[in-house]
């Protein structure tokens, strides 16, 4: 008896995720000053790895709104430049309407599937960096290989990833009772996904394959820090669009029930009035 094994459909996720990132684009830039004060921190210390300063030419691979692409701009200064890229149109006009706000006349915007990298024709960058984007590529080897296509000789790119799950469960906790509720079955192979790169020797391994020398890789505590457990729910549920694609064969009573105990379990991190979410970021750095 033959049995079909379910195989990960890459270009249909590419669609869905185009379709996700384009209606969450207008949440996730609400959220901007949040994504700063969590993400921040191990931003400058992705950049420091990269070795960017004043007069650096950056390439931001899955920029998003872009929060993380005018760091940059703050630090390459009138002499550098930041080429800020995304898959989605939506999420990227957002990065590209700030940088103006903000007077920025060093950075530009295209939109760019992170796995066609070497279609970019540009001269070569300093430094390549890719925050939070590099784990939900399916081709992830591809995406590594097109970033140090783009770089110059002995230039530096970074990914920051976040590590396990069980050090994430801000995200974690939320993503198993969705998983749960919806019977959902676990990942497919080659499926990627938050957590697809969440060890050092996984990291440290797919940036060897790809040619990198020199490797580093620094593990950073990251929580994300919130008024309540509510706030924090409403972060996921405005910002995370694959959390309503695994909710969406569930029925409107059910999907609420879902968000409840999410809201509950997430309350475990309230403390004295303040949620401190559970968060570990991976930042790997290479030379080329």
């Amino acid at each position: 008896m033959n049995v079909n094994t379910p195989k990960f459909d890459a270009q249909q996720y590419k669609e869905t995720t185009l379709q996700q990132w384009n209606s969450a684009a207008g949440a996730w830039h609400r959220w901007g000053p949040l994504l700063s004060r969590w993400l921040g921190p191990a931003t400058e210390t992705m950049l420091d790895m990269c070795s960017v300063a004043d007069g650096s030419r950056v390439l931001d691979v899955a920029a998003g709104a872009g929060e993380q692409s005018l760091a940059v701009a703050r630090r390459v200064g009138s002499n550098g430049h930041v080429l800020a890229t995304d898959i989605s149109p939506n999420i990227l006009q957002y990065a590209a309407t700030e940088a103006k706000l903000a007077g920025f006349s060093n950075v530009s915007t295209q939109v760019l599937d992170g796995e066609m990298l070497t279609e970019l024709e540009a001269n070569p960058f300093d430094a390549v960096i890719s925050r939070v984007g590099l784990i939900y590529f399916p081709d992830q080897p591809k995406a590594l290989a097109g970033m140090k296509h783009q770089l110059r000789q002995d230039g530096k790119a970074a990914a920051m990833v976040y590590s396990s799950a069980e050090k994430n469960q801000f995200f974690s906790i939320p993503v198993s009772i969705i998983r749960r509720r919806a019977n959902l079955p676990a990942p497919l192979p080659g499926q990627p996904g938050p957590f697809s790169l969440g060890t050092e020797d996984k990291l440290e391994q797919l940036f060897a394959e790809a040619g990198f020398r020199s490797i580093q890789i620094e593990r950073i505590s990251a929580p994300v820090r919130l008024s309540s457990a509510t706030e924090c729910l409403q972060f996921e549920q405005e910002s995370f669009g694959a959390l309503h694609q695994m909710l969406s064969g569930l029925s409107d009573a059910e999907q609420d029930e879902a968000w409840s105990e999410i809201e509950e379990a997430l309350g475990q991190f309230e403390t004295d009035g303040q949620f401190e979410g559970p968060c570990e970021m991976l930042v790997a750095a290479g030379k080329k």
